[in-house]
């Protein structure tokens, strides 16, 4: 029987602390806290999406004894009411199966509805010895004061492109000798958005598309995952900066081929480095790019990229409409 194929973010996840990357601080603060017997009644890990946070609260779960019958994950995207707080009320008061504790990691912690966090309050304030809450969240703005202010807050930093493209570079050599160019890696890592999972499932799309024992180029990266040409790139930025529709729309179409969010945030980033070239901060490689900035000083400024980062969020409504909404939204900045 052939083995079960396992998604490479599943494969390379931590199993222990030392395995985890790029979150020092994080880690050190929890292996002390458990090294000396102080562990928090309730935690909120804060940070992006694909940082570790609930493959952490797993090893924290982990390594204070607890088996996988007492680690209770709950997804809050989709278990958010007062119903399913109720239920956990109850259950917490039961004792540990075969373990010191039991531990619930609640996922996406900010998506619980009003009245469910309320409830979850009065289970936090007075949570019974046995219990140990962790709370995963993208975002700690939503969740209300008084359930932040009862746990202890451990952020989860994004790796920096560097540490990134690294970890692809290592999985892409255990993954049957495939080589990551620098460059290549940095791509991968730059479209991974600060995301160990994301990064990673564009990895395994390349090498499943173009086998492992190969040098895996840029250029391939680039082809593979339909990143925007920068010349129809720079050429879409000074249409709208000409405030020329009809130069918008058709270059647009020509890039349409591609994905709708990875050119929306290639296109972003054209604009952030005209800003900062502009500015006086740095040199962009593409003479072309730097011309446009100086020339367009009153268009390719911080309200464009204010602008363009305020609607990146109505690409991700529909992937069938995500070019309409791409194509939209450079049309509505040619006629600002």
């Amino acid at each position: 029987m052939s083995e079960t194929y396992v998604a490479l973010y599943r494969k390379y996840r931590p199993q222990t602390f030392s395995d985890v990357v790029g979150q020092k601080q994080a880690v050190e603060l929890l292996t002390q806290a458990i090294k000396q017997k102080k562990i928090s009644h309730a935690y909120l890990f804060c940070g992006g999406r694909g940082t570790g946070k609930t493959t952490v609260a797993r090893i924290v779960a982990r390594d204070i004894g607890c088996n996988d019958e007492d680690i209770i994950e709950i997804d809050a995207a989709s278990n958010r009411g007062i119903d399913e707080i109720r239920e956990l009320r109850e259950a917490v008061r039961t004792a540990p199966f075969s373990s010191p504790y039991k531990v619930y990691i609640i996922d996406e912690a900010h998506m619980l509805t009003k009245e469910a966090a309320n409830a979850l309050l009065k289970t936090l304030e007075e949570p019974p010895s046995h219990v140990i809450f962790i709370l995963a969240t993208t975002d700690p703005e939503k969740l209300p004061a008084t359930i932040v202010s009862r746990c202890q807050k451990v952020v989860f930093r994004q790796p920096d492109i560097d540490t990134l493209s690294e970890r692809l570079i290592y999985v892409a050599e255990q993954e049957g000798g495939a080589k990551l160019t620098k460059e290549s890696a940095k791509k991968i890592a730059i479209h991974g958005k600060g995301s160990y999972r994301d990064a990673l499932g564009i990895l395994e799309q390349i090498l499943v598309s173009i086998g492992k024992a190969v040098e895996v180029t840029e250029e391939k990266v680039a082809a593979l995952l339909g990143i925007s040409e920068e010349e129809e790139l720079i050429k879409l930025l000074e249409a709208v900066c000409k405030k020329d529709a009809k130069t918008t729309i058709a270059t647009v179409g020509k890039l349409s081929s591609g994905n709708a969010l990875r050119t929306y945030d290639d296109f972003l980033d054209c604009v952030r480095v005209g800003l900062l070239s502009r500015l006086g901060e740095n040199e962009p490689e593409n003479k072309e790019l730097a011309r446009i900035a100086k020339e367009y000083p009153l268009v390719i400024g911080s309200k464009m990229v204010l602008e363009l980062l305020e609607k990146r969020p109505l690409l991700e409504i529909s992937d069938s409409h995500s070019w309409t909404a791409f194509e939209a939204i450079m049309v509505s900045l040619v006629e600002a």
